[in-house]
């Protein structure tokens, strides 16, 4: 995908996808209940735990803009153990949706959310 754009009344304004994915990346490790993004490798088709400080948490996300100008988020999370995955999808996709309009001003048309493992919290 290339950079998002929007037209103001001084230019365009261009937004890099890698700068939506840090940013979503940041928003969604805050959420309750999240352990981790998960990196899933097309490859071979392995899942791998990405620790909330890496600087590779936006691995876990794929964005994509629609035909419609907006945006799609894919978010490949852990989740704790214990908690209630709908509980914790619901304030992903709210705490998302909220920020990342905020922060960008491009309308989310779209997120999805695949739980790719459980984890126990030590």
């Amino acid at each position: 995908m290339k950079g998002s754009s929007m037209n103001t009344h001084l230019g365009n304004v261009i937004v890099d996808p890698g700068v939506i994915m840090q940013y979503a990346g940041s928003v969604a490790v805050e959420c309750f209940g999240i352990v981790g993004m998960a990196n899933v490798n097309v490859k071979d088709g392995l899942v791998k735990l990405l620790k909330i400080n890496s600087a590779d948490i936006c691995r876990g996300i794929q964005v994509s803009l629609t035909d419609h100008g907006k945006l799609s988020l894919d978010f490949h999370i852990i989740v704790s153990y214990g908690v209630s995955i709908q509980a914790v999808v619901d304030n992903l996709i709210n705490n998302v949706k909220y920020r990342v309009e905020e922060f960008t001003g491009l309308e989310i048309g779209k997120i999805n959310v695949y739980v790719e493992d459980v984890k126990a919290i030590d």
